[in-house]
């Protein structure tokens, strides 16, 4: 099982919405507000009845009073009246991963990415709300030195999906910048965020399904790739923070201190299970980069944030959760 959150903040909004609230990171999020007392008005486009995965992320907050879900759809719905009365916006909703955003469904991550959130920003201002807090990538970055990524780096995103988490940011912070604007906007950059309900195409829930598994696990490129592992509490602490910190504005970097690489999260993984994973190693993806740190320095001083999940605990956790999941074992790698 995961570890209850205890967010870094002890203040919370009164009202929020969540976009992509059925998604992982979006319903770990609205569940840490309505413990918290928060009233969450949860937006996501995917159809619980048909959507299983969806539905079973919501699952821990379909009983809960002061959560309302809504099926709807940014690019078309009316979205002034989601936002009546909400001291914050989380704008998680949106269309991930790096490889898919190479082929024909790039015209889908600009819709959903970009046109979908200058729906909501027109709407956000129109309704005053005071804060906004949009959901980024490291990915922007691109690739680096190795060292760690300020917010003040260039950025120099290396595959399409970067390109519209960029855009994505930038038309918020551009919209906050106008004057007059009664929102401010936090862009938050995250790294490498994992934990339970974490995307099946991930590597970390691969690397761990295939422990639990025994099936073989793939590997793109040598598995020296080193990224910034967060773990999911930590993010939403610091999503949290974001929401409430008075002078919280502009870019901040949101990444775990877990430095590690792929073939050492997959050591974790063989010494949680006592056996060695079987890897397949594959070509590299086009867009990944070697290398993601990020400097914890704004979110620090901005947030009064820090990581509190080393690797090897979120690792642990994460397998927990997933091996009491009946359906694991029927599961591919």
């Amino acid at each position: 099982m995961t570890q209850q959150l205890t967010p870094q903040s002890t203040h919370f909004p009164r009202r929020a919405v969540v976009t992509g609230a059925a998604g992982f990171i979006g319903s770990h999020l609205a569940h840490a507000l309505v413990q918290a007392g928060t009233v969450v008005i949860g937006v996501d486009r995917r159809d619980l009845s048909t959507d299983q995965t969806a539905a079973a992320n919501l699952t821990p907050l379909r009983s809960l009073p002061g959560y309302i879900h809504v099926t709807a759809d940014l690019i078309g719905c009316a979205i002034d009246p989601l936002l009546i009365d909400a001291d914050a916006v989380f704008h998680l909703a949106a269309i991930p991963g790096v490889r898919p955003s190479w082929g024909p469904q790039f015209g889908d991550y600009v819709a959903s990415n970009i046109l979908a959130t200058k729906r909501l920003l027109d709407a956000v201002g129109r309704m005053r709300v005071p804060r906004l807090v949009v959901a980024s990538s490291s990915s922007v970055y691109g690739a680096t030195d190795g060292g760690h990524s300020v917010e003040t780096d260039h950025p120099r995103p290396a595959s399409p999906y970067a390109v519209t988490k960029l855009a994505e940011e930038q038309l918020c912070l551009a919209h906050a910048a106008q004057p007059h604007c009664p929102t401010t906007v936090v862009a938050l950059r995250y790294f490498t965020v994992y934990g339970p309900r974490q995307r099946t195409d991930m590597f970390t829930h691969r690397a761990l399904l295939a422990a639990l598994t025994g099936q073989p696990l793939r590997l793109y490129g040598d598995g020296h790739q080193r990224r910034d592992f967060t773990y999911i509490d930590d993010a939403v602490a610091a999503t949290i923070a974001a929401a409430t910190a008075p002078a919280a504005h502009g870019v901040i970097n949101v990444g775990g201190g877990s430095n590690a690489s792929l073939l050492e999260v997959i050591s974790i993984a063989n010494s949680l299970v006592g056996r060695d994973i079987e890897v397949r190693q594959e070509n590299p993806r086009h867009g990944d980069v070697l290398t993601t740190r990020a400097h914890p320095g704004r979110a620090h001083e901005v947030l009064g944030w820090q990581a509190r999940v080393d690797l090897h605990s979120g690792i642990r956790a994460h397998m927990q959760a997933l091996a009491a999941e009946p359906s694991v074992y029927s599961r591919a790698a």
